[in-house]
């Protein structure tokens, strides 16, 4: 190779290192930034979600809470980030992390992070928190406690579903034996309960007994096969409606009832599960929903708007905190007749004429 060669090659090289070192790093893929409040405070807002073991992707309970962050990303520009908690242990560790993390608000999610909640909140007074489905009495002056009453709602689940079975049984089971699933569970027994005075019949409610305490439990949210099995046995004793009150877990029932393929129908929770988990939606009768997202992203809102303070929220049919879901693929399936008694009992549930509350058998 001749000099003058190597000294061009040696130039070209030179000049590629120099270009290489001036060029710009590789962009991470970022979402586009949404809107901002017109004062602009919303994209200076943090606001940090700590979930329950769960996960984001349970399509149930913690992805609809973190849907009220995303939504409050989408509507104000805020900040917005995630810790999973794979095990109950997490849950001091993850809370901690967002405040040193220096976050504007910390979301938690579910009643099992109560403690731990209650614990960082008054040991750091300054620090905002909300946490779904969990209140303190009295209230701690920086959390902002989401409740929800959601044994109205299941109260017309309950109803409904004893409108529709064809074999005069339905079912329910929970994740955990905790107030926040067995209110779920209570409702759903109580409107079959009002079903059958109203109508003469006698519907059973297999898998729990609101007197009793006493019924079928998952031991936790995680497990779909878990999910499954519960809801198999569930079938083979006769019912053909079953509401599973376990998150994710609730996922494995669905699963094992559209296996079943005798027109056997499940009624999701949380959230409509039309939408969250779309590959049921042929066997999704309704839905009891518990609108905790709306209730997230109206905590965040006051925060950007500087009006944040701790208390208690309740979720009513009042103030449509809760309710069912449309019936969608059933629509044409469910009688008027039982649409239009679904109405007026929402009705007397709201003026008290109708009490939630179950009775003994």
């Amino acid at each position: 190779m001749s000099k003058n060669i190597r000294t061009v090659l040696a130039m070209l090289v030179l000049a590629s290192m120099v270009l290489t070192a001036c060029a710009p790093a590789a962009a991470t893929t970022v979402a586009p930034a949404a809107p901002t409040t017109a004062s602009g405070i919303g994209a200076k807002t943090k606001v940090c979600l700590v979930t329950d073991v769960g996960g984001i992707n349970d399509k149930s309970f913690n992805a609809t809470a973190w849907k009220g962050v995303t939504d409050a990303q989408a509507a104000y520009g805020i900040q917005d980030q995630y810790l999973q908690s794979k095990q109950q242990t997490d849950y001091a560790k993850n809370i901690q992390a967002y405040m040193d993390a220096k976050c504007d608000l910390i979301v938690t999610v579910g009643y099992l992070l109560g403690d731990a909640t209650e614990a960082a909140a008054k040991a750091n007074p300054t620090q905002k928190f909300t946490i779904v489905d969990n209140a303190y009495d009295p209230p701690i002056s920086n959390i902002w406690a989401l409740t929800f009453s959601t044994d109205q709602a299941a109260f017309l689940g309950g109803y409904l579903a004893a409108g529709m079975t064809k074999t005069g049984k339905i079912g329910v089971f929970g994740g955990l034996q905790i107030p926040t699933v067995t209110i779920y569970e209570d409702g759903f027994v109580a409107g079959a309960q009002y079903y059958n005075k109203v109508h003469n019949t006698t519907v059973q409610v297999l898998g729990w007994d609101p007197i009793k305490k006493t019924g079928l439990f998952a031991g936790g949210f995680n497990d779909q096969t878990q999910g499954k099995t519960l809801a198999s046995s569930l079938l083979q004793e006769g019912a053909d409606i079953i509401m599973p009150v376990a998150g994710a877990v609730g996922l494995g029932a669905a699963a094992a009832i559209q296996a079943n393929g005798n027109g056997a129908m499940v009624i999701g929770v949380d959230t409509d599960w039309t939408v969250s988990a779309s590959d049921y939606t042929s066997i999704t009768l309704t839905s009891v929903m518990k609108n905790m997202d709306v209730a997230v992203e109206d905590t965040i809102k006051s925060v950007i708007d500087g009006k944040f303070q701790g208390g208690t929220y309740v979720g009513t049919l009042v103030n449509n905190g809760v309710g069912l879901a449309p019936f969608h693929d059933f629509d044409s399936k469910v009688p008027e007749t039982l649409k239009t008694e679904l109405t007026q009992l929402k009705s007397d549930i709201i003026s008290g004429k109708v009490s939630v509350v179950p009775v003994a058998q």
